[in-house]
């Protein structure tokens, strides 16, 4: 029984969150937790109501984007480790611009930290945000870092709402624009998720390889900004390898 889940409605919620780390259908989290198919379906149902979960509809189940919304609310009440900060930070002194750290929660990314940029402006984005994966750039580093069977099965589940005029909205040319990111190892947003926004973002990577958020810098638009986009691209990759380090990722 994962975690050694008890009798009350608690333990049996815990043990079933804990569950979904591994596994994703009610008979295999069943059998992880030794609770009835038909208990582990009935909180799941609710957890999906709250946001803690998600489902594909086709009896799959992951994390939900709460769970890392309410991490990123804790951390931001704690601030980041030490380890992770410095290195957003010095980010923010060379491009002059809004850093933001997201992690891959489900088929979205929630902002788990922010470094405000130095200009007279906040942008709207908090920790604990949650973002789409298909206009923004964090969203599309960490799509390209995806094969395209998998980021037309994340579509297929989100679909690929407008969030302003510029947003793609054909997988087509989404996936073409990922096989661009992939070359360069950065992905842009040109206004696709906020007009009057931009931002250069690249990929992070976990232990175990996979690919597990994002670091991006933004600013507005008609702001003026030292460096061309490459540069910036070449300082978020960089950022986003060091973040990438701390977390244990091996070496490409």
């Amino acid at each position: 029984m994962v975690g050694g889940a008890k009798d009350t409605a608690v333990d049996k919620t815990l043990g079933i969150l804990e569950a979904l780390v591994e596994h994703s259908r009610i008979a295999e989290i069943a059998a992880a937790t030794d609770l009835p198919k038909s208990t582990v379906h009935r909180i799941l149902q609710t957890l999906v109501e709250r946001g803690f979960a998600r489902t594909d509809g086709q009896g799959s189940y992951v994390g939900g984007p709460r769970i890392l919304a309410l991490a990123g609310r804790y951390l931001q009440r704690l601030d980041l480790p030490q380890r992770v900060r410095p290195v957003l930070e010095d980010l923010q002194r060379r491009t002059g611009w809004t850093v933001h750290l997201a992690l891959l929660s489900g088929d979205e990314a929630v902002y788990a930290a922010k470094v405000e940029g130095d200009k007279p402006y906040h942008l709207a984005s908090r920790v604990g945000m949650d973002l789409r994966l298909h206009c923004t750039s964090i969203g599309k580093a960490i799509l390209a870092a995806m094969p395209d069977d998998q980021v037309r099965e994340v579509l297929r589940r989100t679909g690929m709402k407008a969030r302003t005029p510029n947003t793609l909205r054909r997988p087509a040319a989404l996936l073409a624009e990922l096989a661009e990111v992939r070359r360069k190892g950065y992905a842009e947003d040109h206004e696709e998720n906020e007009l009057g926004v931009c931002a250069v973002g690249a990929a992070v990577f976990d232990h175990t390889g996979q690919v597990t958020g994002g670091v991006s810098a933004a600013a507005l638009v008609h702001e003026p900004a030292a460096g061309t986009t490459e540069w910036r691209g070449e300082q978020v990759i960089a950022t986003a390898a060091e973040v990438s380090a701390l977390l244990g990722a091996p070496r490409s």
